[in-house]
């Protein structure tokens, strides 16, 4: 008796080990975002070139995801979450280098893609694989997608807290972040290895599965809501902020990505949970066009706290969704095609950075239009929900 309840103990622990590995590849991705404001004081780039920094990550995003999963699911989790790892290892050591030049950057952001894209699709579908029997008997049905939002959440928070923090009041601040993410994700290149494979070996040639049409309308504004409170507000924003910018970033990633992470629980219990996520994202992004305007950085600060209670309802429920449509043997390639489809929102503001210096339009008034998209789209979910019986998403 005493064996086999330690040997279920043993296995319910297999999950944390994948949380704590998605946690550092996505500490990997945003540790930049609070030090664009570092880049531009520092070295004199452009609000323009700033955003493309930004919109250079979801070039290797959306490949990472549309690949990863289908890769997974043919040769296992295991190898290609390994791949994740060294991925986000690059990325510190690319960007450690960031002062000799923006080539180096653009380089680091790619590798954050792939590590983000990869640690995040593979690493959702194997929490949810990992946290039912036999590895995890006491967990409920959703508690997969929840641990992989969390993992997500918090991941991302850790990473651009640190660095916004030291490059404000620390030394060294365009190498030392980085540094001390290499020092924390080595061991777990070798932790990877001793997770047990999941993965369904299927035989099947590469493809990519389709979502659900309501995903697709929806997923974008899930991270556009992410790159405009605590990517491009910080940047807008600066005139108010003075020499404190770096902080005030800091503190916008932090409450964006708190406020998702404690939502995320909720989203379970909560009907239309993407309607829901669609209307947060509306008020946030008036919010934002409003702090703009006005140059308030303290209703920034408001704006983040409701863009990221959207994007933590968003995210939980979006996974959720794919979940309960996805077949097994097709999961990690449905999970990687959502969040290929939602981080597209992450080139938002360098659209409309270029939108604003192209038409000469205010950007607060861009930011109402995009408000008004968000909007028809919140509608066309609506409309499909009436036309299919709404019923809450329900994990198989």
């Amino acid at each position: 008796m005493t064996a086999a309840v330690a040997g279920v103990s043993t296995r319910t622990r297999e999950w944390v080990s994948v949380f704590a590995v998605m946690f550092f590849c996505t500490w990997a991705g945003n540790q930049f975002s609070p030090l664009l404001l570092l880049y531009q004081q520092k070295q004199h780039y452009s609000t323009t070139a700033v955003n493309a920094f930004l919109g250079v990550y979801v070039l290797g995003l959306i490949p990472a995801f549309l690949l990863s999963g289908a890769l997974s699911d043919r040769h296992g989790r295991r190898p290609v979450m390994l791949a994740g790892v060294v991925a986000a290892l690059a990325t510190s050591v690319a960007l450690a280098f960031s002062e000799t030049g923006p080539l180096m950057i653009c380089l680091g952001r790619f590798l954050a893609g792939v590590a983000v894209g990869t640690a995040t699709c593979v690493g959702t579908t194997w929490l949810k694989e990992l946290s039912q029997p036999p590895y995890d008997v006491g967990a409920d049905r959703s508690a997969g997608a929840r641990r992989a939002a969390l993992s997500f959440s918090l991941g991302s928070a850790s990473g651009a807290v640190v660095a916004g923090l030291i490059a404000q009041w620390g030394p060294w601040p365009e190498q030392l972040p980085f540094v001390i993410h290499i020092v924390l994700t080595l061991p777990f290149a070798w932790l990877v290895r001793r997770v047990p494979e999941t993965g369904m070996r299927a035989h099947h040639p590469l493809r990519v599965p389709a979502v659900g049409h309501v995903l697709v309308v929806a997923a974008p504004w899930v991270f556009a809501a992410a790159a405009l409170a605590y990517g491009y507000l910080p940047v807008l924003l600066a005139p108010a902020t003075g020499g404190l910018g770096i902080a005030y970033a800091t503190l916008l990633t932090a409450v964006a990505l708190g406020a998702s992470a404690l939502v995320q629980p909720w989203a379970k219990r909560v009907g239309r949970g993407l309607l829901i996520a669609l209307a947060l994202i509306v008020v946030s992004t008036v919010l934002i066009a409003a702090a703009v305007w006005w140059m308030s950085w303290p209703l920034g600060v408001v704006a983040a706290v409701v863009a990221g209670a959207g994007i933590g309802m968003g995210m939980t429920s979006g996974i959720l969704e794919v979940q309960r449509i996805a077949r097994p043997s097709d999961l990690a390639a449905s999970t990687g095609v959502f969040y290929a489809i939602a981080y597209s929102g992450f080139l938002v503001p360098t659209l409309l950075s270029a939108t604003a210096g192209i038409t000469g339009v205010a950007v607060p008034g861009l930011l109402l239009i995009v408000a008004g998209l968000v909007v028809v789209c919140g509608l066309l979910v609506m409309r499909s929900h009436r036309r299919r019986g709404f019923r809450a998403a329900e994990v198989p």
